[in-house]
């Protein structure tokens, strides 16, 4: 335990001291929210990989989907790596860097603004923002918090109420140039803590062999390529969870800051080969824990004999690892989370300051008071994340869905249709942005299917829509 709470207290002092070194280099918005534009490779590619992935794929995608589809959610890891990471890079990098200069724009919703000619579809698009990305970080607290409870024995609240101050903290001093310095060292732990926790699953079980034949044991499906649940439900978390990034502001941010279109071309292979290790060793040892865990070896995962899926994890990390080597694991998922967590808040604080107040109340808001407003509105927008997490208001894979299905709903029509052709039109992309979260919400809320059926079906809609809206609307009012 003295090991533990001497390397986490290290890992919190060195981004304290990163932090700073970031706020004093950090002099107006553009410093605060892109690092000045000038982001090399490699930050921009850890930046991204360790964005996308956070304690929401390590705690609760890894624990619940690799409990229910065994080795076929790697199909999952295939598609986050050669679609959500390799795609979007290649696709579309250098054109949203590009498109960011041309129209001189910061934010998902300024583009969209100018690109339509539509204050309409901006102020839709920076509330939605806000409100999804709330469910979206709660659950990356909820999944550190499980974590600490775990491994510390510390109580959940408590733990969430020290991840909320500390990640305020953090973020407040220095923003975006802080956040890319310390993505690179939790890049490289996240690399060595994937590769140290393989190790230790297959050396545990006595071989890779003695796994399959353990979960074939259990269910012959858990080994083949289609899990228990079926085809449907598994092409739903492969879509939502790879195309999503195509729309995804927190993601889409890393191309605006990125500094040349060199660096895009480097950056792509970094964070591919990135993706390929971390996920493709996330939902494997998602699977494992259904060979290594039972109600008697693991009774805090368990309730009534039914697994708690967001409790898999964390247990399975406990049991599994040794001791010597669980600090490593810990700082793995803690420093997925920290990044995601700074991308989180600083896309939704800017959403409100940028878009909002500077965009339609106050227009001439000073740069100095944008970037104070930016501070103080993410530490805001963590406590209301930290609220909702202390409540626990579901799954973290269902809180997850409906946040990714949300969000993708809201911007892969307009964003992508409005980045390829001249033919979308602002009817076509506010059809597109409304009805696609429509169709979301109304399935997940109204109908009860589950969030990521319903985030893939909506975001269907959404990119179906815009072409054919403004294929029988005028281009312009």
């Amino acid at each position: 335990m003295f090991l533990k709470v001497s390397v986490i207290s290290a890992f919190a002092l060195m981004i304290i001291i990163i932090g700073i070194m970031g706020m004093r280099k950090t002099r107006s918005f553009s410093d605060f929210f892109l690092g000045g534009r000038s982001i090399g490779p490699w930050m921009t590619a850890f930046t991204y990989g360790t964005a996308y992935f956070s304690a929401v794929l390590f705690i609760g995608f890894a624990g619940k989907i690799g409990w229910g589809f065994g080795y076929s959610g790697l199909w999952i890891a295939i598609g986050n790596s050669l679609i959500g990471v390799l795609a979007v890079w290649w696709l579309l990098g250098n054109r949203i860097r590009q498109m960011s200069l041309d129209y001189n724009v910061t934010t998902m919703a300024e583009y969209l603004q100018k690109r339509y000619d539509s204050k309409s579809l901006k102020l839709f698009a920076s509330i939605c923002i806000f409100v999804f990305y709330i469910p979206y970080t709660a659950a990356v607290f909820m999944g550190l918090s499980y974590l600490f409870q775990s491994t510390f024995g510390l109580d959940y609240t408590l733990a969430l109420v020290f991840m909320g101050l500390f990640t305020a903290m953090y973020l407040v001093m220095g923003g975006y140039k802080s956040m890319t310095m310390i993505d690179v060292v939790f890049g490289m732990i996240m690399t060595v803590g994937v590769a140290i926790l393989l190790w230790t699953t297959i050396s545990k079980a006595g071989g890779l062999a003695n796994i399959t034949a353990g979960l074939a044991a259990i269910n012959p499906k858990l080994t083949q390529a289609v899990g228990p649940p079926g085809l449907w439900p598994l092409f739903c978390l492969v879509f939502l969870t790879s195309i999503a990034p195509f729309g995804m502001p927190q993601l889409i941010q890393k191309f605006y800051a990125i500094k040349d279109k060199r660096s895009i071309r480097i950056g792509m292979i970094a964070s591919t080969l990135f993706a390929v290790l971390v996920v493709s060793i996330a939902y494997f040892t998602g699977a494992a824990a259904r060979f290594f865990l039972t109600p008697e070896s693991a009774p805090n995962a368990f309730s009534n004999g039914k697994p708690v899926f967001d409790a898999l994890m964390p247990e399975f990390l406990s049991n599994v690892v040794p001791e010597t080597l669980s600090v490593l694991i810990l700082l793995l998922i803690l420093s997925a989370s920290m990044s995601t967590l700074a991308a989180l808040v600083l896309i939704s604080s800017s959403a409100m300051v940028k878009d909002v107040y500077a965009g339609f109340i106050n227009p001439d808001v000073s740069d100095r008071k944008l970037t104070a407003l930016m501070r103080y509105l993410s530490a805001f927008f963590v406590l209301l994340s930290v609220i909702m997490a202390y409540f626990k208001p579901a799954t973290i894979v269902a809180i997850l869905g409906i946040s990714w299905g949300a969000i993708g709903a809201v911007f892969l029509g307009p964003f992508i249709w409005g980045l390829f052709t001249k033919r979308a039109n602002k009817y076509g992309a506010l059809a597109s942005s409304i009805l696609g979260l429509a169709v979301c919400l109304i399935l997940y809320f109204g109908y009860d299917m589950p969030s990521p059926q319903s985030g893939t079906i909506g975001m269907i809609v959404s990119l179906a829509l815009n072409p054919i809206v403004s294929m029988f609307t005028p281009r312009r009012a």
